[in-house]
């Protein structure tokens, strides 16, 4: 899978399936229609992108999940890091925090991780 993008309708389509997944397609038609106000035409067309992508797999009318939402969100981090701050996890600390101090919670759960992955 090369991106690890998804825009807001997307995003709000694919949790859907991440919520509900297994489903019909039938079962994502009738969700899609009454969360996102879709055509059956509309969210078969999404689908098939999202398949494409590697997300999701229509397989014999049943919609399952290739990867994980906390899986492809960890993913898209990963690539906004890479391509924004070539790669630099303190460059978007730095960057992050240069706008909005963390909060003492938000730094021993750091310290925290930091501590669990030496």
């Amino acid at each position: 899978m090369e991106d690890y993008t998804l825009g807001a309708i997307e995003g709000r389509f694919a949790d859907i399936i991440w919520e509900h997944a297994p489903l019909t397609t039938g079962e994502l038609i009738q969700l899609a229609e009454q969360e996102l106000g879709w055509k059956r035409t509309t969210t078969y067309t999404v689908l098939k992108k999202l398949n494409k992508r590697g997300i999701f797999e229509n397989k014999n009318g049943t919609v399952i999940t290739l990867i994980s939402k906390s899986d492809f969100y960890a993913r898209q981090s990963e690539y906004y890091i890479e391509h924004s701050f070539h790669g630099s996890l303190p460059g978007f600390l730095t960057a992050f925090t240069s706008r909005r101090k963390l909060s003492e919670k938000e730094i021993e759960k750091l310290q925290q991780i930091i501590d669990e992955n030496k």
